[in-house]
């Protein structure tokens, strides 16, 4: 009887330490879903960058230049200051939205005036890049494709999914981090 039980408790120890094969999975997922969602968004990227071309091209009488960034601005009013805004510093600006047909959304008397410390607060990214180009002073306007701005979400109220957006932004003042207000 005891041999019994050491011969049982041996061939549990046995099974035990034999390790567990693993099972192929019933169905292999592919990479079309990821494929079709990076073709839709090239396209919409497209779409939107020959549209802002397009107002670039109507706007013949304008210079515009294109950001690193990934969007399009030109200076409306630039001002002689020479300092850009860096990491800490305040600014206060206004602006103005517009969509791709220049029909305006929001207005600056909607909008009010803003305040942004650079680099520590959330603003949308095209807003946040362009203010970095900006001197005290200057009037500038953008041209922001949808993926810079609200993307594929919107602003759940006036502006859409996938609109590439027109801003006309006036840097009203920058308060550096080390001056005191």
């Amino acid at each position: 009887m005891k041999n019994n039980i050491c011969f049982i408790f041996i061939g549990i120890l046995v099974i035990s330490c034999i390790n567990p094969v693993p099972r192929s999975p019933i169905s292999s997922k592919t990479g079309t879903l990821m494929e079709q969602s990076v073709s839709l968004n090239k396209s919409i990227i497209k779409s939107e960058e020959q549209a802002i071309l397009q107002v670039i091209q109507l706007d013949s009488m304008s210079s515009y230049e294109v950001s690193p960034n990934g969007f399009w601005y030109k200076f409306n009013l630039k001002s002689n200051n020479i300092y850009f805004p860096a990491m800490d510093d305040k600014v206060i600006y206004t602006y103005e939205v517009f969509d791709i047909y220049n029909s305006k959304i929001y207005g600056k008397e909607e909008i009010g005036l803003r305040e942004y410390v650079i680099d520590k607060q959330e603003i949308v990214e095209g807003l946040r890049d362009g203010l970095k180009i900006m001197n005290e002073g200057d009037n500038v306007t953008f041209l922001f494709p949808s993926y810079k701005m609200f993307g594929y979400v919107g602003d759940h109220n006036k502006i859409d999914i996938n609109q590439p957006l027109i801003y006309k932004v006036q840097l009203i003042k920058i308060n550096k981090k080390n001056e005191s207000n």
